[in-house]
């Protein structure tokens, strides 16, 4: 499921989450290396044509591993101390883009350094955590095919 379905289904959730992303350049892609080890890179996401892309220099290790290994977890820079609307992570797949014209598109709105790989994402999970009246802990859980799922412990 991409980030725009994943925007119809919970739209609340999908705003929040871009907003966090927004809110800071550079976040935590963690992948995951040939020994099956996972290895965290910083990196630059942007949300366009629907989609959360995932862009990163030509022969990057974090790219290599995405390759090998689709599956990964982004988690939003949490910036300051005090996390205001939560922490953001996103679980899911990554597929190199091999289309020249989707690339070409990209690189008119973004204008990345040459050469790179372009990934578009399919969503597994967004969590938020956030912490409410500053009694509770939240989280907020969406996967693909079911509502929003929210935890609260005191």
């Amino acid at each position: 499921m991409n980030w725009a379905a994943f925007s119809t289904a919970a739209p609340d959730l999908a705003r929040i989450a871009e907003e966090r992303f927004g809110s800071y350049r550079h976040h935590v892609l963690a992948t995951l290396r040939g020994d099956g080890s996972p290895r965290t890179s910083g990196l630059e996401v942007r949300f366009t044509r629907g989609e959360l892309w995932l862009g990163m220099m030509q022969g990057s290790l974090k790219a290599l591993d995405l390759l090998r290994d689709p599956r990964f977890a982004l988690q939003a820079n949490p910036g300051d101390a005090d996390l205001g609307s939560g922490d953001i992570r996103v679980g899911g797949r990554a597929f190199e883009i091999g289309d020249d014209q989707a690339k070409a598109a990209y690189v008119e709105e973004v204008e990345p350094p040459q050469p790179f790989h372009l990934f578009r994402t399919e969503l597994t999970e967004v969590v938020r955590t956030y912490v409410e009246d500053e009694k509770y802990l939240v989280v907020q859980v969406w996967k693909p095919g079911e509502p929003v799922r929210t935890i609260k412990r005191a």
